[in-house]
């Protein structure tokens, strides 16, 4: 059954139902079945609320997860153009699920949605907790048309004519190799230019990106503006002090792993992004993962994050349903 006013404990903003809850009809239903009853409740309530987070249900094992996210009708994404360490897990169902970001478990991530530091961007976007960590391990989410509408309009308007991505690939981030998912200068190059992407080789073998793309954007099927972007990411101010310090002396401010600018290229103060911080701070929504859980995003009103944690912990990843803008640039 679906029913907003199942209590669940979760940490929300006043008047926030994100995410829905899902509950099993009875006792052992498994996730498969469930979906095919569901999908069309689900992928409506995907469009008002953002997420919907499915508990209670029978997930034996990836390979049942694998099969409930292909079974939306579009095939399951490869994770390119990455921006964070991943790795493909091989389940009997097939390919097209990941784990979690491999960041060391004290370290935050941040909110944000999908690859939205692209042109190219999947529309949905699922979780499944395999192992719950025994303490923190949260994957905060926040509705990012509630931070559009958080974020002061001075700097929506600042930010409207787009954001300038500048990557720098070499041992402070993670390989060209690996991003692209080759070690062709060739192959990097043809998907540079298919996506919109200047590109240029430096000495021992590193790689320089440059790439304007969109801070906002309108969702293509309720036509509501959404704050969509990792601007705070991606950004210096985003590391430690003492680790920003450091990279500064070592690489300069053009040759950091990676930066952003606005559209024009000149820089983004690091006080208009604390406020972005604070606005996503201030829609954040929290709640501890139960193992068997299945949370399902759209990555465009629906932002995520991850908390530090301790423990085992497993949390896998599925993509769907390509999207993007390569008109407006």
């Amino acid at each position: 059954m679906i029913d907003t006013l199942i209590p669940f404990a979760r940490k929300a903003p006043a008047g926030c139902d994100l995410p829905m809850l899902i509950t099993p009809n009875r006792t052992g239903e498994d996730l498969l079945s469930a979906g095919q009853r569901l999908r069309h409740q689900i992928e409506e309530a995907l469009l008002v609320t953002g997420g919907v987070l499915l508990r209670g249900f029978d997930v034996p094992d990836v390979a049942a997860f694998q099969q409930f996210a292909a079974s939306f009708g579009h095939p399951l994404l490869k994770y390119e153009f990455g921006s964070t360490p991943r790795s493909e897990v091989a389940t009997s169902a097939g390919a097209g699920v990941y784990t979690s970001t491999e960041y060391p478990a004290h370290q935050s991530i941040p909110l944000h949605n999908e690859q939205s530091y692209t042109r190219d961007w999947p529309m949905k976007i699922w979780f499944h907790c395999v192992t719950a960590s025994p303490e923190g391990g949260e994957t905060p989410i926040a509705d990012s048309r509630a931070v559009y509408r958080q974020i002061p309009a001075r700097i929506r308007e600042r930010f409207a004519p787009g954001i300038l991505y500048v990557r720098n690939f070499g041992e402070m981030d993670v390989p060209w190799q690996q991003v692209f998912n080759t070690s062709s200068h060739a192959e990097v190059e043809a998907y540079c230019a298919r996506s919109g992407i200047a590109c240029e080789w430096k000495e021992d073998d590193g790689l320089r990106t440059r790439q304007l793309c969109q801070a906002i954007e309108t969702h293509p099927v309720t036509g509501e503006k959404v704050w969509f972007n990792q601007a705070h990411l991606f950004h210096i101010s985003a590391r430690a002090p003492e680790e920003r310090e450091v990279l500064e002396d070592l690489y300069g401010t053009e040759n950091l792993p990676r930066n952003t600018y606005f559209a024009d290229g000149s820089p983004i103060g690091d006080d208009i992004l604390a406020e972005v911080r604070a606005a996503l701070d201030a829609q954040t929504v929290s709640f501890l993962w139960e193992a068997g859980d299945v949370m399902m995003l759209d990555n465009m009103l629906a932002a995520h994050a991850r908390a530090p944690f301790k423990g085992p912990r497993k949390v896998v990843v599925a993509m769907a349903e390509p999207h993007g803008n390569h008109g407006r640039f």
